[in-house]
């Protein structure tokens, strides 16, 4: 029997053929570092039988060692059956794959080392903060304010007559329309004899009277 003197991060697993020369050169190279004749970090001995014949099916990947029959040693930073799974701690966040030890594969709107940070196209505007929300980057805007940036402010009494809202309950007015939302008509020419001006430039006149501005009487015969 021989010991295997390996740091906590490496895992065994299994897996395929290894070399027989390449194995006893790594058992005696352990021997050395459970000896004390490295500054790296001190393992715990792993007691099993070192099978210099031992076959693994299939092979043990990333440099991982065939220990015995389908049994793999994995290198620091990989682990699994076959040594075949990348090992990032911290593990990636926001749904993030571990492409190698310490580098993580962001889905978009996540970034960093370890996907911690989330980052939204184009930034969020008027006061938006940008947010993970379901697994996804979005901005999540003051309550006067929407869209996928915070980009359309919000008027709650709305804008009538062909209104845009510019600001939070600010409405911009076509020609011919005031008010808070664009609901009073303008005309130039004031509406006479208690006409009311309905429309640009149009007046709805009183009976008897009528007329563009309601200067005109009807005769009564």
């Amino acid at each position: 029997s021989f010991f295997l003197c390996s740091a906590h991060q490496n895992r065994i697993g299994t897996g395929t053929m290894g070399s027989a020369a390449f194995l006893l050169a790594f058992s005696l190279a352990l021997i050395a570092v459970c000896s004390g004749g490295s500054d790296a970090p001190r393992g715990v001995a792993v007691g099993f039988v070192f099978d210099p014949n031992a076959k693994c099916e299939p092979a043990c990947r990333h440099a991982g060692l065939c220990i015995r029959n389908n049994t793999c040693f994995c290198a620091k930073g990989y682990e699994g059956e076959t040594c075949q799974h990348a090992n990032c701690f911290p593990k990636c966040k926001n749904g993030g794959a571990c492409l190698r030890p310490g580098k993580c594969r962001c889905p978009p709107g996540f970034g960093g080392r370890y996907c911690h940070k989330v980052t939204c196209d184009g930034g969020c505007w008027n006061g938006g903060e940008c947010l993970a929300v379901n697994g996804a980057a979005r901005c999540v805007c003051p309550s006067s304010w929407t869209g996928s940036k915070c980009q359309h402010a919000i008027c709650p009494q709305g804008c009538r007559n062909g209104g845009v809202c510019v600001a939070p309950g600010i409405c911009s007015c076509p020609d011919g329309w005031l008010g808070g939302a664009c609901h009073t008509a303008v005309c130039s020419r004031a509406c006479m004899n208690g006409g009311k001006c309905i429309s640009p430039n149009k007046c709805r006149c009183r009976p008897p009277f009528s007329g563009p501005r309601c200067g005109d009487r009807k005769r009564i015969h």
